[in-house]
């Protein structure tokens, strides 16, 4: 087993290890992302089945929901302030189908808004506001939808009424009004518009693929660990195999040198017994 220590397998056993390690916290983090999924989905199923509450009851102006509280079922009265339309790029339907989603702020009595999520409406994929976004209601209109949590990050930022991600801070900054916190994305709407949007849909209560990814990766640390430990054995196997070569080779070479030895010894003796007969015959003459 000296071969270990040779700077090769070090290396090589180094790897594993680095290997191993990194499969076992890719799978850990895994289980983390289906621990988490599994909660998410709890709110959801919890709140998509609750009465539908007054907004002011949930969130208040300028305050963020809890996370406790997202996908909960709100309502909430006011008009439509269709001049500070928001385009939501980036977006696509449950096929794929690129376009953006709709934002209107809702005027309530207070003078503050409520970002509504009106829903989706395909385009061609450019960056462009579309001339043909279906108007909302006129006149007063009572909104129910799901209470969705503000985005983050630089992607929030408002640019001629237009964004990557959605945030009520960054729209109340944009069209210089108060909004209450997170936005709502459209369940139903009374009345109800000549032309409808497509609705934002409830996600996917599935686990997904993380419990099986979890088990891929361990297996791959798994397989590494054991894929050394043969590799070892083979390496040892071979070695004791050259050695047993070897030693039958150096047998046999024993062997060979014996016979050569005898054979010299025999062949000496009949040049010795020649000699003398020579001799012997020589002093007759």
């Amino acid at each position: 087993m000296r071969f270990l220590l040779s700077r090769r397998w070090a290396l090589f056993a180094l790897t594993v290890v680095l290997v191993a390690w990194a499969t076992w916290w890719l799978g850990q983090w895994q289980f983390h992302r289906l621990h988490d999924r599994k909660a998410d989905n709890r709110i959801v199923e919890t709140n998509e089945h609750r009465a539908a509450s007054p907004i002011g009851d949930v969130v208040g102006v300028g305050e963020a929901p809890g996370a406790a509280d997202e996908w909960r079922l709100v309502t909430v009265s006011g008009t439509y302030d269709t001049a500070d339309t928001i385009t939501w790029r980036y977006r696509s339907d449950d096929n794929g189908t690129p376009g953006i989603d709709v934002v209107v702020p809702l005027v309530t009595d207070d003078g503050a808004a409520v970002l509504v999520d009106r829903g989706f409406l395909h385009t061609e994929g450019d960056d462009k506001r579309p001339d043909d976004i279906p108007a909302p209601p006129a006149g007063r209109v009572t909104v129910t939808g799901y209470l969705r949590l503000d985005g983050s990050g630089s992607s929030t930022r408002v640019d001629d009424l237009s964004t990557r991600a959605l945030s009520s801070r960054a729209v109340s900054a944009a069209i210089d009004r108060p909004t209450y916190g997170g936005w709502v994305a459209l369940h139903s709407e009374d009345p109800k518009p000549a032309r409808s949007l497509t609705p934002v849909t409830l996600p996917d209560l599935g686990n997904g693929p993380h419990f099986f990814y979890g088990l891929q990766w361990w297996f791959f640390g798994v397989l590494a660990v054991f894929g050394f430990f043969y590799l070892l054995y083979d390496e040892w196997r071979s070695g004791k195999g050259d050695e047993l070569a070897a030693e039958r080779r150096r047998a046999k070479q024993d062997r060979s040198n014996t016979r050569a030895a005898r054979t010299s010894r025999k062949q000496a003796v009949r040049e010795a017994y020649r000699a003398a007969y020579e001799k012997e015959r020589a002093g007759r003459e």
